[in-house]
């Protein structure tokens, strides 16, 4: 198994952070259109909003156990929107953001429990 630098985490944190920033506060009126296509109720679109800003604050913490909740909380969340995006048969290239973060929120997972 390859084990990956502290540094190159570090970094995917970072990426995960301005990631979620980018798309949930820059991008928001991206988000509701999104979520409006799925007939996601707006209370839905907010609470994942909310989680998703949440989690990876939480990656950035200094304490394993923040990390592991919010890393736990990104590969859950990105496990529904891959799901999401199969259910309404969505090509492969709307599904790579999600998939992306996925395996970021994967690797800062198996990481931290090591």
């Amino acid at each position: 198994m390859i084990i990956l630098s502290d540094s190159i985490i570090g970094a995917l944190k970072v990426v995960a952070a301005v990631s979620v920033f980018f798309v949930w506060v820059v991008r928001y009126e991206n988000i509701k259109k999104e979520f409006a296509n799925y007939s996601f109720p707006r209370w839905f679109r907010d609470l994942v909003g909310i989680l998703k800003i949440s989690f990876t604050v939480m990656l950035q913490s200094g304490n394993d156990q923040i990390v592991l909740i919010g890393s736990f909380g990104i590969v859950g969340l990105m496990i529904g929107a891959v799901g999401t995006h199969l259910k309404v048969k969505n090509p492969i290239t709307k599904m790579l953001p999600a998939l992306s973060m996925l395996f970021i929120g994967l690797l800062i997972l198996v990481h931290t429990i090591n």
